[in-house]
């Protein structure tokens, strides 16, 4: 590992020590995948998250509102947001990700100044200091791969302004199923390139077999489920099997224990989505007193 030095901008530092996590296997490349993804971005995408991000949060419009995006990944819902009249502060960790969010930015905003796009990382302390009072936190399906999920969860929530809302998505608990997970995405981000194209070609023609079984003893057109994907907050099904299989640092937790802990910091719950106790991830959107 190359010495740090002292007048290395902070930004060019995060980026190295991302480089070097990757390069060890200690990180999937997020910000790679999502880059790919925005190459099939739509806008039937872009409006099925707008769709998703009101329904969750009972709400048809974020005017004069302030949204934090929290990993921003591709900045699909960092857009959304902004479609919706939020001003978006939008951070990741991933410098390829950020990317991807300025490129959104840049490419389908209107110059109002209402979005800013930044390099950090939520477990940073100088990075979130000045990021609070938000009426909104968004974070998706993020803080589990920080390697040090509750203390991610404990900084995001941080955040949120009184009265504002703390909308998070966490992996599911299974005893068995995400220790499985776990060596498998370590196993994955420590391979070769082939190596990973074959993880993520055997997971996919898994998920395919298994969804047309299912699909015909169900009698269920099986083309239904593509576009059930797309119409599942405008992702990409295949994009999101690379993210999963792939997705290293992975933590989980059950419901219970995400209410209990967010609770546990003045907050309450508005609404939840569960994955039904299998694999996927479980949504919360809570309430700051």
């Amino acid at each position: 590992m190359s010495a740090t030095s002292p007048t290395e901008p902070p930004t060019a530092r995060r980026a190295r020590t991302h480089a070097e996590e990757i390069d060890a296997g200690n990180r999937f490349a997020f910000g790679a995948n999502w880059s790919n993804f925005l190459a099939r971005l739509t806008p039937e995408r872009v409006a099925e998250a707008e769709r998703s991000l009101r329904e969750m949060l009972g709400r048809e419009r974020l005017d004069g509102v302030r949204f934090l995006d929290i990993g921003s990944g591709s900045g699909l819902f960092s857009l959304a947001a902004w479609r919706l009249g939020a001003s978006v502060t939008s951070i990741d960790y991933d410098p390829d990700s950020v990317a991807c969010t300025q490129r959104l930015r840049d490419d389908l905003g209107d110059g109002e100044g209402r979005w800013d796009v930044a390099e950090g990382s939520v477990l940073d302390a100088a990075t979130m200091a000045p990021l609070r009072n938000f009426d909104i936190v968004y974070s998706w399906g993020v803080l589990h791969h920080t390697g040090h999920m509750w203390d991610a969860i404990d900084a995001a929530a941080a955040c949120t302004g009184a009265g504002g809302c703390f909308f998070v998505a966490i992996y599911n608990y299974q005893p068995i199923w995400t220790r499985y997970y776990t060596v498998v995405k370590r196993t994955y981000a420590a391979s070769p390139p082939l190596v990973q194209w074959l993880f993520a070609a055997g997971y996919a023609t898994e998920q395919i077999l298994r969804g047309l079984v299912k699909d015909l003893l169900t009698l269920r057109n099986p083309l239904r489920r593509y576009q059930a994907k797309i119409g599942s907050r405008g992702m990409s099904m295949w994009h999101d099997w690379v993210d999963w299989i792939g997705g290293y640092p992975f933590e989980a937790a059950t419901p219970e224990a995400v209410f209990s802990f967010v609770r546990a910091r003045g907050y309450s719950l508005e609404r939840i989505v569960t994955c039904g106790g299998g694999q996927g991830c479980n949504e919360f959107v809570f309430r700051r007193g």
